[in-house]
C-alpha cells in the first residue's frame, strides 16, 4: 500500500499537490517539499502548483460566502463564534488578515467565507489571496526541501515506533487546538469588554 501511494505521488505529484492544497494544505506541501528534495518534483513548479491550489480553495470559500449567505447562516450556525471573530479581525486589520488567515488554525476556511459575506471587492481579495498562497507554499515547501533527508529519517523511525508517535502527535494537536480556542475566547472577551 505504501509503495503504491509513493508511486502515485511520483507519477501524479503535481495534480495530487494541487488538489491537496485546495483541501488541506500543510501536510501535502511538506510531502511536496520532500519530493523536491529527492528530485521527484521541481522546486519552483511545486511552489507554483501548491500556491494555485491554495488560491483556488480560498476563492471557492470566498464565493460560497458571497453567493450563499443564507446557506452559511443556516448550515454553519455552530461556527457563529468563528464568523464573528473573522469579521472583527477584518474590521481591525483590513487586507493583511487575508494574507495571514492561512496560518490561523480553525479560521482558515471561515475567514474567506466571512469576507465573502461582506462588500469586500472580489478582485482585490483574489490578488491578495494569490500572492498570499504563493508565499504560504514557499514558506512551507522550502524547509521540507532543505531538510528532506532529516524528515525522511524521522519518518523512518516513526514508522518503526508508531505506538510512541501517535500519542505524542495527538497530544501536540490537542495542545494547538486548546491554545487557539483560548485565543478565540480571549479575543471575544476583550472585544465585549471594550464595547461595554
Amino acid at each position: 500500500m505504501e509503495e503504491l501511494f509513493v508511486g502515485w505521488l511520483k507519477e501524479y505529484g503535481y495534480p495530487i499537490l494541487f488538489l491537496w492544497s485546495i483541501l488541506e494544505g500543510e501536510l501535502g506541501l511538506i510531502m511536496g517539499g520532500i519530493m523536491t528534495h529527492t528530485g521527484d518534483m521541481n522546486y519552483v513548479m511545486a511552489i507554483f502548483v501548491a500556491g494555485l491550489g491554495g488560491f483556488a480553495g480560498d476563492q471557492v470559500y470566498f464565493y460560497i460566502g458571497r453567493y450563499n449567505k443564507s446557506y452559511i447562516q443556516r448550515k454553519l450556525h455552530t461556527q457563529r463564534r468563528k464568523f464573528a471573530i473573522a469579521h472583527l479581525l477584518l474590521k481591525k486589520y483590513g487586507w493583511p488578515i487575508i494574507f495571514a488567515q492561512r496560518y490561523m488554525y480553525g479560521l482558515r476556511t471561515v475567514i474567506p467565507m466571512s469576507i465573502g459575506t461582506t462588500k469586500y471587492p472580489g478582485k482585490q481579495f483574489a490578488i491578495i489571496n494569490l500572492i498570499s498562497a504563493w508565499v504560504w507554499a514557499a514558506i512551507t515547501i522550502t524547509p521540507a526541501y532543505i531538510f528532506g533527508a532529516e524528515i525522511l529519517s524521522v519518518l523512518s523511525v516513526s514508522k518503526d515506533h508508531w505506538y510512541l508517535v501517535l500519542p505524542i502527535a495527538g497530544g501536540f494537536l490537542f495542545a494547538i487546538h486548546t491554545y487557539f480556542q483560548k485565543l478565540e475566547a480571549d479575543f471575544l472577551h476583550k472585544r465585549r469588554h471594550r464595547n461595554q
